[in-house]
C-alpha cells in the first residue's frame, strides 16, 4: 500500500499495472488490477501474467515471495523496513529514480520534510505533552493493541507534543489491559480503530472500567484513519499534523 502511495505522489500512477488488495489509495488506485492479498504468499502467476518492468515490494513482504519473483526473471526492488522519516524520503527517491520520476520524488520529499518541520517549530518546546493512548485495534476492548517504542505511531505522537503510553512497553506492538490503562490515565484517546473495525468515542465511553480514564470524561476521545500513521510513505506527514491538531489544538487556532 505505501509503495503505491508513493508511485501516484510522484506521478506515475498511470504506469502502475497491478496492486494488492490493501492498496486503497489515491482512489484512481482502485482501478488498477489487484493481485489479491499478499497472505500467506504472493500470486506470482498473477503478477508475472501483468508483465511488468520492475515490481516494488515492501520492506515487510515476505523475503521468500521477493526471492521467488526474482528467480522467475522479474526485476524486483524492496524498499526498507522503515522506521525513521529520513528512511522513507529515502525510499521515495529511490523509486523515483528506478521509475524516471526523479523530479517529482524529490518534490514529494521536500514538501514532507517542509511539513515535518513545521509541526517539529511549534513542538518541540512544547512546556507540557499530554499523555495520549493511541488504539490500534480493539477485538477485545479489554485488552487492546497500542504501539510502544520503535513504531511510527510513537514517532509521531512525540513529534506532535504528546506523550504516548505506549511507550511504558519495551515492544512496538502490544496489548494493554484496562487495569494499566487505567492507571496510565490518558488525557487523550485516539481511535485508530475506527476504520476498519468501526470503533467510535460513544463505544469508549460505554466500555466497563473506561469511564474513569481522563480523556473519556473529558470527552477527548477521537475517531482516527489508522492509514494515516501505519503506511510508511507520503501521508505520514498528514497524520503527524492531524495528531498535532489533537494533541495541541491551542496551537492551531
Amino acid at each position: 500500500a505505501s509503495n503505491t502511495e508513493i508511485i501516484f505522489a510522484i506521478g506515475a500512477g498511470d504506469r502502475l499495472v497491478g496492486r494488492d488488495d490493501y492498496s486503497d489509495y489515491p482512489d484512481d488506485a482502485v482501478d488498477v488490477k489487484s493481485i489479491g492479498s499478499l497472505y500467506p504468499h504472493v500470486n506470482a502467476e498473477v503478477v508475472i501474467a501483468l508483465e511488468p518492468n520492475l515490481v516494488l515490494a515492501a520492506g515487510i513482504t515476505n523475503p521468500e515471495d521477493v526471492a521467488a519473483l526474482a528467480e522467475l526473471g522479474l526485476t524486483v526492488y524492496t524498499t526498507s523496513a522503515a522506521s525513521t522519516l529520513d528512511e522513507i524520503y529515502a525510499d521515495i527517491l529511490a523509486i523515483g529514480t528506478l521509475v524516471g520520476e526523479n523530479s517529482g520524488a524529490q518534490v514529494v520529499a521536500k514538501d514532507m520534510k517542509a511539513r515535518v518541520q513545521a509541526v517539529e517549530e511549534l513542538t518541540q518546546n512544547v512546556s507540557v505533552r499530554p499523555s495520549v493512548f493511541y488504539e490500534i485495534d480493539a477485538t477485545d476492548p479489554y485488552k487492546p493493541w497500542t504501539s510502544g517504542p520503535g513504531s511510527f505511531i510513537d514517532l509521531l505522537i512525540t513529534t506532535a507534543g504528546g506523550a504516548n503510553v505506549g511507550a511504558s512497553s519495551a515492544e512496538a506492538y502490544w496489548q494493554i489491559s484496562v487495569e494499566e490503562l487505567v492507571h496510565q490515565d490518558p488525557q487523550i484517546i485516539i481511535l485508530g480503530s475506527s476504520k476498519y473495525s468501526g470503533q467510535t468515542p460513544e463505544m469508549v465511553s460505554e466500555r466497563a472500567g473506561w469511564s474513569q480514564i481522563a480523556a473519556v470524561t473529558a470527552g477527548n476521545v477521537h475517531a482516527f484513519d489508522d492509514d494515516l500513521v501505519s503506511r510508511p510513505g507520503p501521508r505520514l506527514v498528514e497524520g503527524l499534523e492531524a495528531l498535532a491538531r489533537i494533541i495541541h489544538p491551542e496551537m492551531f487556532e
